[in-house]
């Protein structure tokens, strides 16, 4: 009898360790589904950083980002405008696969798979904080660009309807300080209807027919994080794993700041003191969020993105457009380097080294693969074709070079890069340049004319690249 009191009693201990290690197994996974967090300027330059070497910007959280994590010398928006760009980050494929050809062009349709659709499967809560520029947020309030206007009624495609449990958007562009009120038109951009002092023609939405009206005083990058932390919290609390996209207006057009934020530059003329101030102001809001990560004890759980949508806003640096290329030909609009080339920063503790800086190009499409592999979604079930790749080896040093081209469209211009070259057309596709772009970043010397072959191999690449986007715009991806 007693023999099989000790037995049934070791079986039953045995049966506990194997409960107690299931249990122990359980919680270890639940520990290595990371929080996620996408943060995006907009219009912000490849130059436009105080960790690059600008001369006047000062960007002290985002260069902390950049001493922690991983910095790209060689990043890149997946289009020169942004709706474009966004879209690719949305989904990890090239916006004119769905019909997104530039901004306030087309949406996000609904058989696409989001980043918010793709998380939530797997028992994320997720949340999307400022620009949204994905489609319109209302069919029957006039407002924004597109908003509550029956011809863009197909155009309808808010993130609550892709994805996201929280939201608090607007459709585009804002003013950077008091984002609800018509600035002077000195800060540029502001359309001859809208009267200084007067609402701005754009809302901030938190879900169907629900406008914002509380706390939008003052500078809307601060406006923005005030939702984006409680949502944060929100998902600590309830021990949620989270996906937070927050996507900033600035230094968006109109641009403008207040006194504080334009104290540090007051030796530089207006226009400037204005510029840099907002982008300074955004940096506050970045290291906000970096102290909040760190005070809840998520920071070494939380993967940290930080790009632009692409380089900086007109012809040149004057008036409020005073973003700067680093001497990289092109700006916003233009798939030469200074219009697509953009800030590129991941930063992930215990996963990815400190100081470390990352020569092989890398895009914003590629960030749904990369999350899609670190949370364990496998992206060849759904059927359709990719444009990125999951950059997170080549961030920890064991891939050495890019397994696939970025390919890019915008317009009447096409380009097409690879680990060392590029080649650009400006006649859609008809005639191409080349550059060896790893060491001629400003695109100087064309080399067309004496390496045929790769100008011809580089071509057909990106015309095969061009066949698979137009089948996909057909849908037959669906």
């Amino acid at each position: 009898m007693k023999l099989i009191v000790s037995g049934f009693f070791a079986i039953s201990m045995l049966l506990s360790c194997a409960e107690k290690s299931k249990k122990s197994e359980d919680h270890s996974t639940a520990q290595e589904t990371p929080n996620i967090i996408l943060l995006m300027a907009d219009d912000q330059g490849w130059g436009d950083t105080g960790y690059n070497g600008h001369s006047h910007l000062k960007t002290p959280n985002l260069d902390k980002m950049a001493v922690n994590g991983a910095v790209f010398e060689r990043f890149y928006s997946a289009s020169a405008v942004c709706s474009p760009t966004r879209g690719s980050v949305m989904t990890g494929r090239h916006p004119l696969r769905y019909g997104i050809c530039t901004a306030n062009c087309g949406h996000i349709k609904p058989q696409e798979i989001t980043l918010g659709e793709m998380v939530k499967d797997v028992g994320y809560t997720t949340g999307h904080f400022g620009k949204w520029h994905l489609g319109t947020l209302t069919r029957d309030t006039v407002e924004a660009n597109r908003g509550g206007r029956p011809k863009f009624d197909a155009d309808y495609a808010p993130p609550w309807d892709h994805g996201f449990d929280v939201s608090f958007v607007t459709e585009s562009k804002v003013p950077t300080w008091n984002p609800m009120i018509t600035p002077p038109k000195s800060s540029g951009d502001v359309n001859g209807a809208l009267v200084e002092g007067k609402p701005f023609n754009t809302s901030y939405w938190t879900g169907p027919g629900q406008i914002e009206t509380d706390n939008l005083e003052g500078d809307d990058s601060r406006v923005i994080m005030d939702r984006a932390i409680p949502f944060i919290e929100e998902a600590v609390k309830s021990k949620k794993p989270f996906l937070s996209i927050i996507w900033f207006h600035t230094p968006h057009l109109p641009v403008l700041t207040s006194d504080e934020y334009r104290k540090p530059y007051a030796e530089l003329s207006e226009d400037q003191q204005h510029y840099y101030g907002v982008i300074s102001a955004m940096d506050e809001q970045v290291g906000r969020l970096r102290n909040k990560l760190k005070a809840l004890g998520i920071a070494e759980n939380t993967v940290l993105f930080y790009t632009s949508d692409n380089g900086p806003e007109g012809k040149s640096t004057t008036g409020r457009t005073q973003g700067i290329t680093k001497g990289l030909t092109g700006r916003k609009r233009s798939l030469h380097e200074g219009g697509i080339r953009v800030p590129g920063i991941i930063e992930w503790q215990g996963r990815i080294q400190p100081n470390t800086k990352v020569e092989i190009p890398c895009f914003t499409s590629d960030y749904f693969p990369t999350i899609a592999n670190i949370i364990g979604v496998d992206l060849k079930k759904n059927g359709r074709p990719y444009d990125g790749i999951d950059m997170l080896p080549i961030v920890q040093g064991k891939v050495k070079k890019r397994s696939e081209p970025l390919a890019f469209e915008f317009q009447k211009q096409a380009a097409l890069m690879d680990n060392e070259y590029k080649v650009y057309s400006n006649d859609e596709g008809q005639h191409f340049e080349l550059y060896k772009i790893s060491n001629d970043p400003e695109e100087q010397n064309d080399l067309a004319g004496s390496e045929p072959e790769r100008l011809s191999e580089m071509v057909s690449v990106w015309r095969k690249w061009k066949a698979s986007q137009m089948n996909s715009a057909q849908e037959n991806d669906y």
